[in-house]
């Protein structure tokens, strides 16, 4: 049976091209998961590092992130904050690439 449990910021971002994965995996993790920690609203965080690619149209990516709040309205309140605004400037004008997507998230399966 599927419930819906959060509405989720989804981010797949890739590194700048001069920095290495690791850095990149380590700068995420580290400097700027300081700043999004600190999110008003956020419930959850999940971070997949990226290592293999399953066909070639997927490679070129170094991670997702997962960021789970209980509405729209409270991620719509996230994206508003200042909070968010250190977050984006921390980012600035660093050149990776990124795909961001929200909806609502629905466990299929849990073992």
């Amino acid at each position: 049976m599927e419930s819906t449990v959060m509405y989720n910021l989804v981010l797949l971002a890739a590194r700048p091209p001069e920095w290495t994965h690791e850095r990149f995996i380590t700068w995420w993790r580290g400097d700027h998961a300081e700043l999004t920690r600190r999110l008003p609203g956020l419930r959850s965080w999940r971070h997949t590092e990226i290592d293999a690619a399953l066909e070639p149209r997927s490679e070129g990516w170094d991670g997702i992130s997962v960021l789970g709040f209980d509405s729209p309205e409270d991620l719509e309140k996230a994206l508003a904050s200042p909070e968010w605004a250190d977050a984006v400037a921390q980012v600035g004008d660093m050149k990776g690439r990124r795909i961001a997507v929200m909806g609502h998230e629905a466990e299929m399966f849990t073992a």
